[in-house]
């Protein structure tokens, strides 16, 4: 009898460490690309893209800028403008690092990811969010074969982009519950490779010192981590490892919310949320929150709780053949009730 063998795509490249922007040529050059692109948002292009191409002696550069809230028809036509490229680099921000994925998956080529910012696990997934009929769609590419993060440059982004990877990074603990949950109730079944990934992840950052989130070490764990869990999605095929009932809530905030945060801030809020649900890990998440200054971000923000409950209502429909622990009406009840009456969401609610 023959057994299948799973072959799992991981980054070939993978670099975390401060000034590694300036090693980027001799890094492309181990891999042989001799002509390549770089994506840029317009912060990065006007900071990093004359650095860059400084830095470049003997492979061809060209740098580009991208302009904002392009549509997918649009970010596919510009695809195949471009001319053929041996990889397709994106630095910036969670957008133009999605459409740097898509148009190397659109024309077949390696995408290397320099994220300038932690604020969520997409600079590591081989998924991307675009615009599709005017609504943020999740859009399937691949894992990138490369990943580069300078730490100097991590380091000089505002507290709330790191609090937001924060957020986005606990809510494994939530999403693995939920996973297991579904499987209980015959809707999913969890893979288990995955699943230890994802949970290894967020268990090495929650020993990481926490006071503060700017030094080097909580960075460099901090990225470890999400792309850890980005790695996890890779391997069960789904975003399940690293997303569940409260990426439904947050999913369903920036539908009802006249002012929605940044994704792995809500993700974050929900997480907390959630974890109270279940009754599972809530006080390590309360703990990192604390100690990350989490919650005293979070008080300025002055929330509408009233998004919430209509989230947590809408919650089920974002993804309705899940089934996650806010699927449960029971469970759904239970999280109105606790953001009712919870103490510490009291003191963060306008």
């Amino acid at each position: 009898m023959t057994y299948p063998i799973t072959n799992i795509a991981i980054p070939a490249i993978l670099e975390i460490k401060s000034g590694v922007i300036y090693e980027l040529e001799n890094i492309l050059k181990k891999h042989q690309f001799v002509n390549v692109a770089i994506l840029f948002d317009e912060f990065s292009y006007e900071n990093y893209a004359a650095i860059l191409k400084g830095t470049f002696k003997s492979i061809k550069l060209d740098t580009i800028k991208m302009k904002a809230n392009v549509n997918l028809s649009e970010l596919i036509e510009h695809a195949f403008l471009l001319e053929r490229y041996d990889a397709v680099i994106a630095m910036g921000g969670g957008t133009v690092i999605d459409y740097g994925k898509y148009i190397a998956f659109s024309r077949r080529v390696p995408y290397i990811s320099i994220p300038t910012s932690a604020s969520n696990d997409g600079f590591a997934s081989s998924n991307c969010s675009l615009i599709v009929n005017d609504k943020k769609t999740t859009v399937p590419a691949k894992v990138p074969f490369g990943i580069i993060v300078d730490i100097d440059i991590i380091q000089q982004v505002p507290d709330h982009f790191l609090l937001a990877g924060v957020g986005d990074l606990l809510s494994n603990i939530t999403a693995l519950y939920d996973w297991e949950y579904e499987e209980q109730n015959g809707v999913s079944q969890v893979n288990h490779f995955a699943a230890m990934l994802s949970k290894k992840a967020v268990n090495s950052f929650v020993r990481t010192p926490m006071t503060d989130i700017h030094h080097p070490i909580f960075i460099k764990e901090l990225v470890s981590s999400l792309t850890m869990g980005g790695i996890a999605t890779v391997i069960s095929g789904n975003s399940a490892p690293i997303s569940g009932s409260e990426h439904l809530i947050s999913h369903a905030l920036d539908h009802v919310s006249a002012n929605p945060s940044m994704h792995g801030i809500q993700v974050g809020i929900a997480t907390y949320i959630m974890a109270n649900v279940q009754e599972h890990r809530a006080e390590r998440i309360a703990k990192v929150f604390t100690r990350t200054r989490f919650f005293d971000y979070i008080k300025d923000l002055q929330l509408d709780k009233n998004d919430y409950v209509q989230a947590i209502k809408m919650g089920p429909s974002i993804k309705p053949k899940r089934y996650t622990y806010l699927h449960d009406e029971k469970y759904r009840e239970k999280a109105l009730s606790f953001i009712d009456k919870d103490p510490l969401l009291k003191t963060l609610w306008k």
